[in-house]
């Protein structure tokens, strides 16, 4: 039965007393989507998405979840009048339906207008309704996504919207609201921006969740801001973590790419990557170095020059121009001189034509430091991202900012690093010196650390009688002043050594010096000296090894048996102390033995233990191996870490010894008289050497020397000749004065003896001993055929 203008009722329906609907207004077509040929003659109950709230069917009203033709859901209202037959019995009811909550033309006027994307979504995340502004973003109509996932209506926000899906079903299924940020691909329809969405569920009068109703908050300015201030944290971190220019450099374009450029060069200046004072040009065109570059995607476009390679820029390039003018230039597609320059690299580069006419904007930031500009970065972002703004070139700005004062920084201590090397390096010995003491061999690593140089040295100084000084040290700091204080130690060490002063002694003299240096200062800013060195003699006539430290390590022994040892000694203090004493060790070695010598940075190191790496020490000394210079690569390649931090000396020595052949000795009375037979003796020894031709020179320098021990000096007195490299001869007595050079007068009767020595022999000298003083002499021998 169907009541007289139902046509004009909103929303209406019959069914009668069995469910089936039997009538069905125009107005119901367009809440639910059903055609009355569609909704008449079914059952209304297949028409409601769920039940009816318990007592809506006695009251005859209440809320309903209705089904539309779409498969989404509908809220409405509805209410039912019965309707009677002709005797009063109910013959069926009308139904009218309307939407719940107020006013529904301003309701809906707010949702569609409102400024944020908004969308409604039933609980299998379907849309149900969309806004205007949604509409407009997506750039997808809302017929079009009705009933529908937005992964199927996006397809490259599927990756990006799996937490979109994820967050929706959560809110379906927990009843809970729900808040994440995300990110849109510049690729996307919405371009790259970054949002913070919000999602609440939707709740039937009984509060079951019907449907998930979600907002989007745009954060992309928040987003940007939050992303530069990460890149300037990380810059201050991951900028300048080593003293290379090269690597400072990549450092830089790591932070650069992708983050803020789709592709980033680092191009410097020739000198900055030497050792050389800034140098000026005058070129129009400016020629520059590839240090480092990187691109977004891998290999595209493929870099050109090749990492090393120079590079050069016209006048009218961005490059050229910050490079010039000292500040950030800006080019985009349509200006003249970007265009011109994008011409020019596609004749030079083909290969990355097309990569270049993707670029949205390219930004060339000079690389200034103190006043210098050392080169410039170059930045190129390509489609589909966005070009640079002014908030990009501040940050591009600031970043390059920071990487130059590293770059500056390398390049001012690689600059130092070498002039300090080229300075240790004119002060240590480069060819040992001849004697047949002993067989030496060395090495010398400097520190690959930010420390720079350190103030270690070595040292070889032949001695009198055949004996041999070796000596290795130590300077407190690093760079320039150490290597200088170096250089004076080392010079007043064989200054010292000339003099022949035993080790205790000359530790003593060269611990004044360092305190003098120290005190001689510039006022409270006198820079810290100190040091440490071991200084040993060793006699190859008598095989003893004589020694003494100032705070510095105990060489290691090894013996002809294979077995090896530190020497037990005091490590005495460090040079600069002042007012403590030194102690010599003396130890006898036989023949072939090897004593090494070397600076703490081969054993000591904070992560290392020290006895561990002298036990390691001793072991790689017993190694066999073909040569001396063998055995030290084959030491430091055992003992050393891979990246030591600090410089490293090391000198070996085999001891060799003068057999009894080689050496003559004889007491002497002192008896005037006794000078004839003495150099009767030393024609004999001459001869049995087979050293004829030196008889006359040696006969003199005998007669002369013991005649002067005999008459000025004091008893015991000894006479000694030593075959060598040369001829030596030794006279010994008990009297600790030292002779010297005079001038004699026209009617003096003596004085020219040791002026007449000096004249025949090579050289000449004397040493104070333990029981008084030696002169010696040393002459050639002659060459042998």
């Amino acid at each position: 039965m169907i009541l007289d203008g139902m046509e004009h009722v909103p929303a209406a329906a019959v069914v009668d007393t069995e469910g089936l609907v039997t009538g069905w207004s125009e107005g119901a077509r367009h809440l639910t989507g059903y055609p009355a040929g569609e909704a008449v003659g079914r059952p209304a109950r297949d028409l409601l998405a769920h039940d009816p709230p318990p007592g809506a069917v006695t009251a005859l009203s209440g809320t309903a979840l209705v089904r539309h033709r779409d498969g989404s859901t509908v809220v409405l209202h509805l209410r039912g009048w019965p309707l009677l037959t002709a005797d009063g019995a109910p013959g069926g009811y009308a139904v009218t339906a309307e939407r719940p909550g107020g006013p529904p033309v301003l309701t809906g006027e707010t949702f569609q207008q409102s400024s944020l994307p908004m969308s409604v979504h039933d609980t299998t995340q379907r849309y149900l309704g969309v806004n205007d502004t949604a509409q407009r973003m997506l750039g997808v109509s809302e017929q079009d996504l009705l009933g529908r996932r937005l992964p199927e209506v996006m397809e490259d926000v599927s990756a990006n919207g799996s937490g979109f899906d994820r967050h929706l079903r959560q809110v379906a299924e927990t009843g809970r609201p729900a808040y994440y940020d995300t990110t849109s691909p510049a690729s996307s329809p919405l371009g790259e921006h970054a949002w913070r969405v919000e999602m609440w569920p939707v709740r039937d009068a009984s509060g079951a969740v019907t449907a998930v109703a979600m907002a989007g908050f745009e954060t992309t300015e928040q987003h940007r801001a939050r992303r530069r201030l990460a890149l300037l944290n990380e810059a201050a971190a991951g900028i300048g973590t080593t003293l290379d220019v090269v690597r400072t450099a990549e450092e830089l374009i790591g932070l650069l790419v992708p983050d803020l450029a789709d592709f980033a060069a680092v191009d410097l200046l020739d000198w900055v990557l030497g050792i050389d004072e800034p140098a000026m040009t005058d070129a129009a065109d400016v020629s520059l170095r590839r240090v480092a570059h990187s691109s977004a995607r891998e290999g595209y476009p493929r870099p050109t020059p090749h990492l090393g390679e120079q590079v050069v820029h016209p006048p009218y390039s961005a490059t050229a121009r910050a490079l010039r003018e000292g500040r950030t230039v800006l080019g985009s597609p349509g200006e003249p001189d970007f265009e011109r320059w994008m011409r020019l690299r596609n004749e030079q580069a083909p290969h990355n034509r097309d990569w270049r006419g993707t670029v949205r904007s390219a930004l060339a930031v000079p690389l200034r430091s103190r006043g210098t500009v050392l080169g410039v970065v170059l930045l190129a972002v390509a489609a589909p991202r966005e070009p640079y703004v002014g908030d990009d070139v501040v940050l591009a700005e600031e970043l390059a900012s920071r990487a130059a004062v590293c770059v500056d920084n390398a390049r001012r201590f690689a600059r130092e690093r070498g002039t300090a090397l080229a300075l240790q390096h004119s002060l240590l010995p480069t060819g040992l010196p001849g004697q047949v003491a002993v067989e030496a061999a060395h090495r010398y690593l400097p520190s690959g650390s930010a420390a720079g140089i350190g103030g270690d040295w070595f040292d070889v100084i032949p001695l009198s009688g055949s004996r041999v000084a070796l000596v290795v040290g130590d300077v407190v700091g690093h760079g320039i002043p150490s290597s200088a204080t170096m250089g004076r130690l080392c010079t007043a060490v064989r200054a010292l050594a000339d003099v022949d002063l035993p080790p205790d002694e000359l530790l003593t003299h060269l611990d004044d010096l360092v305190t003098h240096l120290t005190v001689d200062g510039a006022g409270d800013e006198a820079a810290e000296l100190g040091a440490t060195c071991l200084y040993a003699v060793y006699d190859p006539v008598t095989r003893r090894l004589t020694l003494a430290a100032a705070g510095h390590p105990a060489p290691a022994v090894v013996l002809p048996d294979g077995t090896a040892t530190l020497v037990a000694m005091s490590a005495g203090p460090p040079l600069g102390v002042g007012g403590l004493p030194f102690e010599a060790t003396e130890l006898e070695l036989p023949e072939g033995s090897v004593v090494a010598l070397y600076t703490d940075g081969l054993i000591e190191d904070r992560d290392r233990d020290i006895d561990h790496a002298t036990a390691e020490l001793c072991r790689a000394l017993t190694a066999p191996a073909a040569s001396l210079d063998a055995l030290c690569d084959s030491v430091l390649k055992a003992v050393l870490p891979e990246e030591p931090g600090d410089d490293v000396a090391l000198l070996l020595a085999r001891t060799r010894a003068l057999g009894a052949d080689q050496v003559a000795t004889w007491d002497i009375a002192p008896d005037p008289a006794q000078v004839a037979a003495v150099r009767t003796s030393v024609m004999d020894r001459l001869a049995a050497w087979g050293l004829a031709e030196t008889a006359f020179v040696t006969e003199l320098v005998v007669s002369e020397l013991v005649t002067n021990a005999i008459r000025y000096g004091e008893p015991p007195i000894q006479l000694r000749l030593i075959r060598d490299h040369s001829l030596i001869c030794e006279v010994s007595d008990g009297s600790s004065t030292s002779p010297h050079l005079r001038r004699a007068h026209a009617f003096d009767e003596g004085g020219r003896g040791l002026l007449l020595v000096a004249q025949l022999t090579q050289r000449w000298g004397s040493r104070q001993t333990g029981g008084g003083k030696t002169i010696w002499a040393e002459q050639p021998l002659p060459e042998q055929d």
